[in-house]
């Protein structure tokens, strides 16, 4: 065909043949190893809106051969990178990067176009424009309140500020909170708020409008509305009428794949339904959906069919009322058959390059070559441009360009970059050789073999042989070069060949197919009835093939399973304990693979659990019925049956084994452990066992009888799985190497006849692995070896079976002997008197012949450098670990000589000494002087004698002496400090204080300084003249506890007593003694009242001299008054008198009551009353006293007068009346406020009180009185 197409065949057959082929080539990718122009793969979208927090990136991305450069222009002219520093293009790369960091972004708007080149072609992006965002402010405006009656209609307007991109309305009240909307209060598309009727709750003044702008992250708020709902008239019932649209009809215009919003909001009373239909046919389920309570219709993806009317209709109980909306779909440019694609040919092969697109209006079509329109690009004859096609016809080397199709209409453009690229290649094949394709059986397989070529390859394909090609029953070679088997089977599985060829070449590549067992559940879960707080288990079990790794998933109602240990997975199992009722429900169990997967469901129903009688747990029975399954040379399936729990439910099984080959019958061994739920396991085995089981069962009451033993089952021997542990090889003398190991047991040996072969060899060493077999032994010794040599050793297993697995290599060393070598360059630096410091070269490992321990430090002191004897010490040694060069002598004695040397040492022992070296120590300060004596004391001077230091770290350079005389509190006095020469040993100090306690320090000195001090104190001898008293005053006070004696006292002695003896006692020998050392006061306590005493202080020296006293002081105890019992602070009594003065209150109140009634309370005030008065009983009618019998009954009160000594008056203080004196006779007049006498007391009244005593009283009873009594009793 392609030989008649090139000979001249009609046109039409020609292009029908050229489309074909380009379509071929569009699966193909030019490896860019390989001359090609450019191709953009990455640029940023048409419309870009910068984001104020981020740099502007503009992508460009292109690949070509050569790499293409690149360049952009601005609004249709060339930008200039160099003039603008705040914009720089990533490397290899047309990416323009712009810092918006120090310049404003509106600097930057426009519309760019990339342009990648190389000398193949020129290849151009999209226009793509660049915009800021904008959130302008809200205008200010004053918004006045809105008053409406309540079942009207009202529309709040919002009308945002024009932002770009638009803003994002909603309405919002101070809260923040998005106000409610309904089917009778809705948002609008323009975001103005609608409500159909108006109710009161409507009314609030926190109406809010909001306008969200996303590329900015700004949120503009306009002005609250305020809304006040009257309820003055009620409104009529209405039909709807819409709010919007107005009209009957409108019409709107939407662009294909765009959304289409089409909104009716009614009013009325009540609150209208609206609904939606197509007039012109059904409406597109599948892209509709309808918002804001059915107002807002919405369809996405719009295409040509959606064009036409709506309807939509207002209806409430009052009537009904349509609009119809007509949609006219026009169109933006839009692909029929994708993008031109790029055309690989071979010289002298045609081609085309299509560029069909649609749109409405129809689109024009306009073509450049290499970014210059085609009219203006150069003349070629193998091209021929008829309207959205280019025919080249016979391509030549040299014609490959980019062709560039643009279509446009008003509603938008596409640009499309297509190359042509004439090369001659010979096939190469893209898809990796021996990829390995794996497909389930019975699936369609797909085995790739993408290719490359020019003039195009042609695929063959081959199995194993090239003895004939593939059957087209169950085959298929596409024209991609892919083979498809229609149905996978397991002959299928093995290798392939795809054969590319073309005119300059051939090539071969391999793929090879593996066919699968698909992934079934043998076993599914079943539905299960479990009473709440027992356990389930849903088995699962699954085949799948051999070589896919299964993940087994379960799903708890299509969801992921509680996370909860009450639910455990197992490989093919769910157990999930103590069932709860939230446990019901649909289990799945999903097994897959990477290739595959299969599921099984079950349901969970939980019931309550019934009631039972009293439980009784026991330990649960064995199991019965052990069967051996699924035989397998290293593993088996065991089975058994449950015996009865006992009431308490089974927590696990344990499995136990017995191995009559290695060890005698009853010795049972434990193998593993299954749940209590599970009834099989699969235990693994070891080769080479004589295997029987038992099972026993294990509740909370404790561990079942043994069941029945199983079969034997006895295991083939084999060759060791594993080798010996724990290899080391170390020597015991210096010639030979011990080689260790940990054996294996008898389960490990895995057959007959087990030895070991144990293999060495010096390491670092290109020899051969010396041999030896070892039988019942755990170790092999290796004699001749040389000293201390790392060897690489093997232990290896062995049976009569075969060999265990390459065994790892362990490390080792022939035995060790004594280092022959000592440390060199030795060296000492003398840090300070008592540390030195010693340095020394490390010895070479191969002279240490062991492992190195460290070093050893021994050094000893030879003489004091101030004696010329030599001092007899034993050497001391400093042990440095590891592998030090240097170390520290610390202790050392000042001013002395000493003497070192080193060794090395290893796990044998030391080395040969280092020669002996010295050093010589500074001198030190002394040590105190060995002894300080005092002797020959007289009144005012002491002799003190000493002896030499005992350390003296150096040249002696004298003595100091300090000393200070010292009181009795132990307080120093000023100091005095001697100087003395180094060869003194004695000193007399004179003119010192008699009777003086002294305190000396004495201290050695050699050129570095004093030593520490040796102390001692004297005392100088008393004066034999009478010396004044060492006491000053002595006092007295009184304190609680006793009487508290203090002093002055500054004498030496320190024995003081305090002596206090009784004023009127007459020997001398009874003073009593209180020791009172170290003190200067005393609580003297017992002394009797009333008496008084004799107290001084007492000094006592020593035996022979007289005590110092002080002046007596006389002291005398007060006498205490005996207690009297006062019986107005007794409680009893207070008690009594006031529950008296409450009678008598309650008393005068009631007599009070009944005189405000009407009753007499006549009072007759006498002068002087000589006789006694007559006395008057109480009248129980009226609680009133009787008359007097007196001519004067009908006289005027004088007590009605202020007197001048002072009455209580009613409105005064609410003092006690006693406080007024001898008011006795006061009373109280008819209107409550006070009367009586102050005149003094008469003689006759005095007789009155006496001829009265022992009888009542003839007075009117009182408060006065009876407080005076009270008082009196006090």
């Amino acid at each position: 065909m392609e030989r008649r197409r090139r000979m001249g065949e009609p046109h039409l057959l020609m292009l029908v043949t050229v489309v074909l082929v380009g379509h071929l080539a569009s699966a193909l990718d030019v490896p860019l190893d390989l001359p090609q122009p450019p191709t953009i793969t990455h640029q940023s979208p048409k419309d870009y809106i910068i984001d104020p927090r981020e740099n502007i990136v503009i992508h460009c991305e292109a690949k070509g051969k050569p790499h293409p450069s690149f360049s952009w222009t601005r609004n249709g002219t060339h930008f200039d990178l160099e003039q603008h520093p705040n914009v720089h293009m990533r490397a290899q790369s047309g990416t323009l990067v712009v810092d918006i960091s120090r310049e404003r972004t509106e600097h930057y708007e426009g519309t760019y176009q990339c342009t990648a080149r190389n000398k193949h072609g020129t290849a151009v992006s999209n226009d793509i424009v660049v915009r800021q965002p904008r959130s302008p402010l809200w205008s200010k405006e004053k918004i006045k309140p809105i008053v409406i009656q309540e079942g009207v209609s009202l529309v709040l307007p919002c009308r945002p500020p024009a932002g770009y991109p638009p803003p994002i309305v909603f309405w919002m009240d101070n809260n923040f909170q998005r106000l409610p909307q309904s089917n009778r209060v809705s948002q609008s598309l323009n975001g103005d708020l609608y409500f159909s009727n108006v109710l009161r709750e409507d009314s609030r003044s926190d109406y809010i409008c909001y306008a969200r702008f996303p590329h900015t992250q700004t949120i503009q708020q306009k002005q609250p509305i305020t809304v006040k709902v009257l309820n003055q008239e009620p409104v009529d019932e209405r039909k709807p009428t819409f709010l919007i649209p107005s009209g009957p009809s409108s019409s709107k215009m939407v662009l294909r794949g765009h959304t289409l919003e089409m909104e009716c909001i009614a009013e009325g009373l009540p609150t209208p339904d609206i609904s939606w239909a197509k007039v012109s046919g059904e409406l597109p389920t599948t892209r509709l959906s309808f918002l804001h309570h059915q107002k807002i219709l919405r369809i996405v993806n719009v295409s040509e069919a959606d064009a036409g009317d709506y309807r939509c209709t207002a209806r409430n109980q009052l009537g009904s009322v349509h609009h119809t909306i007509h949609i006219t779909v026009k169109a933006a440019p839009y692909w029929i058959s994708g993008a031109p694609q790029n055309l690989v040919r071979a010289p002298g092969e045609n081609g085309v390059l299509m560029c069909r697109a649609s749109g409405t209006p129809k689109p024009s079509i306009q073509w450049a070559m290499n970014g210059v329109p085609i009219e203006n690009a150069p003349k070629d004859p193998s091209r021929k441009v008829e309207d959205d096609t280019i025919i080249f016809t016979d391509v030549q080397t040299g014609s490959s360009a980019v062709y560039q199709c643009n279509i446009s209409n008003q509603y938008g453009y596409l640009l499309a970059n297509a190359f042509v690229n004439v090369l001659s290649e010979p096939p190469r094949v893209l898809t990796p050789a021996n990829t390995v394709y794996q497909v389930i059986k019975n699936h369609r397989a797909l085995l790739e073999c993408t290719s490359f070529g020019s003039p195009i390859p042609k695929i063959t394909w081959f199995k194993e042989s090239r003895s004939g090609t593939l059957g087209a029953e169950t085959h298929k070679a596409h024209e991609n070069g892919t083979l498809e088997i229609y149905v996978a089977q397991e002959k299928n599985s093995g290798k392939y060949t795809c054969v590319a060829r073309n005119s300059l070449g051939i090539y071969e590549n391999h793929v090879h197919l593996e066919v699968k067992e698909p992934t079934r559940i043998l076993k599914q879960p079943e539905y299960r009835v479990v009473q709440r707080g027992r356990s389930v288990v849903f088995e699962c079990k699954v085949k799948h093939d051999p070589s896919l790794v299964p993940t087994m998933t379960w799903l708890k109602d299509d969801g992921e399973l509680p996370d909860d240990e009450r639910f455990v997975v197992d490989a093919d199992s769910l157990t999930i304990s103590d069932v709860t009722e939230s446990d019901a429900g649909m289990y799945k169990c999903i097994m897959n693979t990477t290739l595959d997967h299969d599921s099984a469901i079950a349901e969970l129903t939980v019931v309550e659990a019934t009631p039972t009688p009293a439980i009784v747990n026991e330990r649960p029975e064995p199991p019965t019925d052990l069967e051996l399954t699924d035989h397998k040379k290293r593993s088996v399936q065991l089975t058994w049956i449950p015996g009865d729990e006992h009431n308490s439910p089974i927590q696990k099984f344990l499995i136990q084994y017995e191995d009559s080959l290695h060890h005698h019958r009853g010795h049972w061994h434990n193998l593993t452990e299954v749940p209590g739920t599970k009834t099989t396991a699969h235990l693994k085995l070891s080769p080479y066992v004589h295997y029987t089981f038992r099972v026993l069962a294990v509740n909370s009451m404790g561990v079942s009888r043994p069941s029945f033993p199983s079969k034997m089952y006895k295991t083939e021997p084999s060759a060791p799985d594993e080798n010996p542990t724990d290899v080391h090889g170390f020597g015991t003398e210096h010639d030979n190497l011990v080689i260790s190991w940990k054996p294996l047991t008898g389960l490990q040996a895995n057959g007959p006849g087990l030895h070991y072969r144990v293999m060495w060899r010096q390491k670092m060493m290109d020899t051969d692995w010396m041999t030896a077999n070892v039988t019942n032994n755990s170790k092999f010794v290796v004699s001749g070896t040389p000293t201390f040599v790392p060897y690489e050793i093997k232990v290896q297993a062995v049976n009569k079976y075969g060999i265990g697995p390459e065994p790892a290599i362990a490390l080792g060393h022939s035995g060790e002997d004594l280092p022959v070598a000592a440390p060199e360059s030795v060296q000492v630096f003398v840090l300070n008197s008592t540390l030195a410091e010693v340095h020394w070269e490390p010895v070479p490992q191969k002279l240490i012949r062991g492992y190195l321990k460290g070093y050893k430090v021994y050094y000893w002191k030879e003489r004091n450098l101030h004696k010329h004897n030599p001092h007899h010490t034993e050497k001391q040694i400093l042990t440095f670990s590891g592998n030090h060069s240097k170390g520290k002598l610390p202790g050392l004695h000042p001013f002395s000589l000493y003497s070192f040397n080193i060794r090395v040492y290893n796990g044998k022992g030391e080395g040969p000494p280092s020669h002996n070296q010295q050093f010589e120590t500074p001198e030190g300060v002394p040590s105190a002087p060995s002894s300080l004596t005092v002797s020959n004391s007289n009144l005012d001077s002491l002799s003190l004698e000493w002896n030499p230091p005992r350390d003296r770290n150096g040249l002696l350079t004298g003595y100091t002496l300090k000393y200070h005389p010292v009181n009795n509190s132990n307080e120093l006095g000023p100091e005095e400090t001697l100087a003395l020469a180094a060869n003194e040993t004695s000193v007399t100090l004179l003119n010192l204080k008699y009777s003086t306690r002294y305190k000396f320090y004495l201290n050695a000195k050699t050129s570095k300084g004093p030593g520490p001090a040796v102390t001692q104190e004297a005392i100088t001898i008393v004066d034999e003249a009478p010396a004044a008293s060492p006491f000053g005053s002595v006092n007295s006070s009184r304190a609680e506890d006793g009487t508290l004696i203090s002093w002055e006292y500054w004498g030496p002695e320190r024995n003081i007593y305090l002596e206090y003896i009784d004023e009127n006692s007459e020997g001398e020998d009874e003073w009593r003694k209180e020791l009172v050392n170290g003190s200067q006061n005393f609580m003297l306590r017992g002394l009797k009242e009333g008496l008084t005493y004799r107290v001084r202080l007492v000094a006592q020296g020593h035996a022979d001299q007289e005590p110092h006293r002080s002046k007596e002081l006389t002291v005398t105890v007060p006498a205490v008054a005996s207690r009297q019992v006062d019986i107005a602070t007794q409680g009893w009594f207070i008690g009594l008198m006031c529950a008296i003065a409450l009678l008598i209150l309650i008393l005068l109140i009631i007599c009070f009551i009944q005189r405000n009634k009407g009753g007499k309370y006549p009072v007759k005030e006498k002068e002087d009353a000589h006789t006694d008065p007559e006395f008057q009983p109480m009248k129980d009618e009226d609680c009133t006293f009787g008359e007097y019998s007196d001519n004067e009954d009908h006289k005027p009160l004088k007590g009605s007068r202020t007197p001048s000594s002072g009455t209580v008056k009613r409105d005064d203080s609410d003092d006690s009346l006693v406080d007024y004196g001898e008011g006795g006779d006061g009373q109280f007049n008819e209107d409550g406020s006070f009367i009586g006498q102050y005149s003094g007391k008469s003689p006759g009244r005095d007789a009155a009180a006496v001829v009265n005593e022992g009888h009542e009283s003839s007075e009117a009873p009182s408060p006065i009185n009876a407080m005076n009594s009270l008082n009196s009793f006090v």
